[in-house]
Protein backbone atom coordinates (compact mmCIF):
# COMPACT_ATOMS: atom_id res chain seq x y z
CA UNK A 1 0.00 0.00 0.00
CA UNK A 2 1.27 3.40 -0.92
CA UNK A 3 1.96 5.84 2.00
CA UNK A 4 -0.99 8.59 2.40
CA UNK A 5 1.61 11.10 3.98
CA UNK A 6 2.43 12.96 0.44
CA UNK A 7 -1.16 13.26 0.27
CA UNK A 8 -2.22 14.38 3.93
CA UNK A 9 0.97 16.84 3.55
CA UNK A 10 -0.09 18.52 0.19
CA UNK A 11 -3.95 18.90 1.64
CA UNK A 12 -2.55 20.60 4.66
CA UNK A 13 -1.09 22.92 2.56
CA UNK A 14 -4.01 23.47 0.41
CA UNK A 15 -6.01 24.35 3.07
CA UNK A 16 -3.09 26.90 4.97
CA UNK A 17 -3.33 28.59 1.53
CA UNK A 18 -6.89 28.75 1.31
CA UNK A 19 -7.24 30.53 5.00
CA UNK A 20 -4.41 33.11 4.41
CA UNK A 21 -6.12 33.92 1.26
CA UNK A 22 -9.52 34.31 3.46
CA UNK A 23 -8.25 36.72 5.80
CA UNK A 24 -7.24 39.45 3.62
CA UNK A 25 -11.13 40.30 3.90
CA UNK A 26 -12.71 42.78 1.03
CA UNK A 27 -12.85 45.27 3.47
CA UNK A 28 -9.30 45.71 4.06
CA UNK A 29 -8.52 45.07 0.07
CA UNK A 30 -10.89 48.06 -0.17
CA UNK A 31 -9.92 50.31 2.55
CA UNK A 32 -6.02 49.92 1.07
CA UNK A 33 -7.27 51.01 -2.44
CA UNK A 34 -9.01 53.68 -1.33
CA UNK A 35 -5.82 54.82 0.56
CA UNK A 36 -3.72 54.33 -2.50
CA UNK A 37 -6.03 56.31 -4.47
CA UNK A 38 -6.23 59.54 -2.24
CA UNK A 39 -2.80 59.33 -1.65
CA UNK A 40 -2.51 59.39 -5.31
CA UNK A 41 -4.77 62.26 -5.92
CA UNK A 42 -2.99 64.39 -3.09
CA UNK A 43 -1.55 67.95 -3.69
CA UNK A 44 1.02 69.77 -1.25
CA UNK A 45 -0.70 73.22 -1.45
CA UNK A 46 1.04 76.40 -0.80
CA UNK A 47 3.75 78.85 -2.35
CA UNK A 48 7.29 79.77 -1.06
CA UNK A 49 7.31 82.76 1.56
CA UNK A 50 9.75 84.37 3.88
CA UNK A 51 8.00 85.34 6.89
CA UNK A 52 9.36 85.43 10.89
CA UNK A 53 7.36 85.70 13.27
CA UNK A 54 8.65 85.60 17.47
CA UNK A 55 11.14 83.20 15.94
CA UNK A 56 9.21 81.52 13.55
CA UNK A 57 10.09 81.33 10.19
CA UNK A 58 7.42 80.53 8.16
CA UNK A 59 8.47 79.42 4.57
CA UNK A 60 4.93 78.26 2.91
CA UNK A 61 2.04 80.11 2.35
CA UNK A 62 -0.94 78.05 1.61
CA UNK A 63 -4.03 80.03 -0.03
CA UNK A 64 -2.07 83.18 -0.17
CA UNK A 65 -2.04 83.30 4.10
CA UNK A 66 1.11 85.61 4.33
CA UNK A 67 -0.84 88.25 2.46
CA UNK A 68 -3.44 87.95 4.83
CA UNK A 69 -1.31 87.86 8.17
CA UNK A 70 -0.25 91.31 9.61
CA UNK A 71 2.38 91.45 11.92
CA UNK A 72 2.85 93.98 15.26
CA UNK A 73 5.78 95.13 16.39
CA UNK A 74 5.44 92.66 19.30
CA UNK A 75 4.98 89.91 17.57
CA UNK A 76 1.24 90.05 17.55
CA UNK A 77 -0.35 88.46 14.09
CA UNK A 78 -3.93 89.90 12.64
CA UNK A 79 -5.16 87.03 10.59
CA UNK A 80 -8.24 88.38 7.89
CA UNK A 81 -10.09 85.44 6.40
CA UNK A 82 -12.73 85.88 3.73
CA UNK A 83 -15.81 83.88 3.43
CA UNK A 84 -16.65 80.41 3.12
CA UNK A 85 -13.22 79.53 4.19
CA UNK A 86 -12.20 75.95 5.62
CA UNK A 87 -10.16 72.93 5.17
CA UNK A 88 -12.15 69.96 5.48
CA UNK A 89 -11.99 66.55 3.57
CA UNK A 90 -15.85 65.43 3.88
CA UNK A 91 -16.26 61.66 4.67
CA UNK A 92 -19.54 61.82 2.88
CA UNK A 93 -19.16 61.91 -0.72
CA UNK A 94 -17.38 64.94 -0.60
CA UNK A 95 -20.56 67.25 -0.30
CA UNK A 96 -18.99 69.47 2.69
CA UNK A 97 -15.32 69.33 1.34
CA UNK A 98 -13.34 72.36 0.96
CA UNK A 99 -9.67 73.33 1.45
CA UNK A 100 -9.68 77.00 0.35
CA UNK A 101 -8.68 78.22 4.23
CA UNK A 102 -5.04 80.09 4.02
CA UNK A 103 -2.60 78.14 6.11
CA UNK A 104 0.81 80.03 7.58
CA UNK A 105 3.27 76.96 7.52
CA UNK A 106 6.91 76.23 9.26
CA UNK A 107 8.77 73.23 8.01
CA UNK A 108 9.64 70.65 10.79
CA UNK A 109 12.09 67.97 10.66
CA UNK A 110 9.95 65.00 12.45
CA UNK A 111 12.67 62.77 12.96
CA UNK A 112 12.95 65.31 16.01
CA UNK A 113 10.95 66.26 19.00
CA UNK A 114 9.19 69.60 18.55
CA UNK A 115 6.05 71.34 20.21
CA UNK A 116 4.10 74.12 18.57
CA UNK A 117 2.68 76.75 20.84
CA UNK A 118 0.14 80.10 19.96
CA UNK A 119 -2.13 82.04 22.16
CA UNK A 120 -5.26 82.21 19.77
CA UNK A 121 -8.19 84.46 19.59
CA UNK A 122 -10.82 83.57 17.23
CA UNK A 123 -12.78 86.16 15.41
CA UNK A 124 -16.47 85.06 16.57
CA UNK A 125 -19.55 86.43 15.52
CA UNK A 126 -22.53 86.21 15.51
CA UNK A 127 -23.55 84.36 12.70
CA UNK A 128 -19.87 82.89 12.45
CA UNK A 129 -20.55 79.31 12.61
CA UNK A 130 -17.78 77.60 12.79
CA UNK A 131 -15.33 80.29 12.75
CA UNK A 132 -11.60 79.07 14.71
CA UNK A 133 -8.54 79.94 14.87
CA UNK A 134 -6.33 76.61 14.47
CA UNK A 135 -3.25 75.18 14.49
CA UNK A 136 -2.11 72.62 12.10
CA UNK A 137 0.24 69.91 11.64
CA UNK A 138 0.29 69.56 7.65
CA UNK A 139 1.74 67.17 4.98
CA UNK A 140 -0.49 67.27 1.68
CA UNK A 141 -4.20 68.52 1.19
CA UNK A 142 -5.68 65.23 2.52
CA UNK A 143 -2.77 64.23 5.41
CA UNK A 144 -3.03 66.48 7.95
CA UNK A 145 -4.55 67.52 11.35
CA UNK A 146 -5.87 70.76 12.76
CA UNK A 147 -6.25 72.12 16.32
CA UNK A 148 -9.31 74.33 16.27
CA UNK A 149 -10.72 77.17 18.64
CA UNK A 150 -14.19 77.08 17.16
CA UNK A 151 -17.60 78.52 17.04
CA UNK A 152 -20.04 75.41 17.35
CA UNK A 153 -23.71 75.15 16.33
CA UNK A 154 -24.90 76.40 19.58
CA UNK A 155 -23.16 79.24 19.81
CA UNK A 156 -20.42 77.91 21.87
CA UNK A 157 -16.94 78.43 22.06
CA UNK A 158 -15.05 75.03 22.33
CA UNK A 159 -11.69 73.03 21.21
CA UNK A 160 -12.57 71.17 18.39
CA UNK A 161 -9.68 68.74 16.64
CA UNK A 162 -9.83 67.46 13.43
CA UNK A 163 -7.41 64.58 11.87
CA UNK A 164 -7.76 64.03 8.16
CA UNK A 165 -6.36 60.58 6.41
CA UNK A 166 -8.25 60.44 3.27
CA UNK A 167 -10.94 62.04 4.62
CA UNK A 168 -11.60 64.43 7.75
CA UNK A 169 -13.33 63.16 11.23
CA UNK A 170 -14.75 65.63 13.35
CA UNK A 171 -14.31 65.54 17.41
CA UNK A 172 -15.73 68.24 19.69
CA UNK A 173 -13.75 68.50 23.39
CA UNK A 174 -14.55 71.00 25.71
CA UNK A 175 -16.31 74.33 25.77
CA UNK A 176 -14.17 77.56 26.81
CA UNK A 177 -15.70 80.86 28.15
CA UNK A 178 -12.60 82.77 27.59
CA UNK A 179 -12.19 85.04 24.32
CA UNK A 180 -8.72 83.30 23.84
CA UNK A 181 -7.02 79.77 24.78
CA UNK A 182 -3.29 78.95 24.81
CA UNK A 183 -3.15 75.38 22.09
CA UNK A 184 -0.33 73.25 21.69
CA UNK A 185 0.93 70.42 19.44
CA UNK A 186 3.64 68.12 20.42
CA UNK A 187 5.71 65.33 19.51
CA UNK A 188 8.47 62.97 20.68
CA UNK A 189 8.98 61.43 17.29
CA UNK A 190 6.40 58.57 18.55
CA UNK A 191 3.76 60.28 19.56
CA UNK A 192 1.69 63.23 18.85
CA UNK A 193 -0.85 65.11 21.16
CA UNK A 194 -2.75 68.52 21.41
CA UNK A 195 -3.51 70.81 24.69
CA UNK A 196 -5.25 73.98 25.36
CA UNK A 197 -4.70 75.70 28.42
CA UNK A 198 -6.03 79.28 29.98
CA UNK A 199 -3.10 80.62 31.09
CA UNK A 200 -0.67 78.14 29.19
CA UNK A 201 0.25 76.73 33.00
CA UNK A 202 -2.09 73.94 33.21
CA UNK A 203 -2.50 72.08 30.24
CA UNK A 204 -5.14 69.79 28.79
CA UNK A 205 -5.27 67.24 26.69
CA UNK A 206 -7.39 67.02 23.72
CA UNK A 207 -5.74 64.03 21.20
CA UNK A 208 -3.24 61.31 21.31
CA UNK A 209 -2.18 59.20 18.93
CA UNK A 210 0.67 57.70 16.88
CA UNK A 211 3.45 59.90 15.11
CA UNK A 212 2.81 58.03 11.38
CA UNK A 213 3.54 61.25 9.88
CA UNK A 214 6.92 61.36 7.19
CA UNK A 215 10.11 63.01 7.94
CA UNK A 216 9.27 66.56 6.74
CA UNK A 217 6.11 67.52 7.86
CA UNK A 218 4.83 70.94 8.21
CA UNK A 219 2.97 73.19 11.20
CA UNK A 220 1.35 76.39 11.36
CA UNK A 221 -1.84 78.30 11.88
CA UNK A 222 -4.46 79.10 10.07
CA UNK A 223 -8.44 81.51 10.51
CA UNK A 224 -11.20 79.35 9.13
CA UNK A 225 -14.78 81.31 8.33
CA UNK A 226 -17.01 78.45 6.68
CA UNK A 227 -20.60 80.23 6.86
CA UNK A 228 -19.82 83.87 7.29
CA UNK A 229 -18.85 86.67 5.46
CA UNK A 230 -15.30 86.95 6.92
CA UNK A 231 -13.77 87.16 10.22
CA UNK A 232 -10.10 88.65 11.87
CA UNK A 233 -8.72 86.49 14.14
CA UNK A 234 -5.58 87.26 16.25
CA UNK A 235 -2.30 84.89 17.12
CA UNK A 236 0.26 85.16 19.74
CA UNK A 237 3.30 83.91 22.00
CA UNK A 238 3.61 81.87 19.04
CA UNK A 239 6.57 79.05 19.84
CA UNK A 240 8.35 76.09 18.14
CA UNK A 241 10.95 74.15 19.60
CA UNK A 242 12.74 71.12 19.48
CA UNK A 243 11.86 69.49 22.50
CA UNK A 244 8.40 67.55 23.36
CA UNK A 245 6.49 67.79 26.76
CA UNK A 246 7.74 65.74 29.65
CA UNK A 247 4.17 63.77 30.45
CA UNK A 248 1.61 63.23 27.57
CA UNK A 249 -1.25 63.30 29.81
CA UNK A 250 -0.88 66.45 31.62
CA UNK A 251 1.00 68.66 28.91
CA UNK A 252 3.65 69.84 30.83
Amino acid sequence: MKSLLPSIILMSLMITISSCEQKKSPSTETATAETSAKKDSAQVKGTPCDKTISGVHFTKSVNNADSLTKVDANGKVTFSVGAKKDYFCDPNDDKLSNNTAPILLSEVDNTKAFTFISKVAPGFTEKGLYNAGVLYIYVHDNFWQKLCFEQDERGNHRIVSVRTIGTSDDNNHDVVTDLSVYMKISSDTRTVASYYSTDKKTWHLVRLYKNNYPAKIWVGFSAQCPIDNGTVSHFEDISLDQQSVKDFRLGN
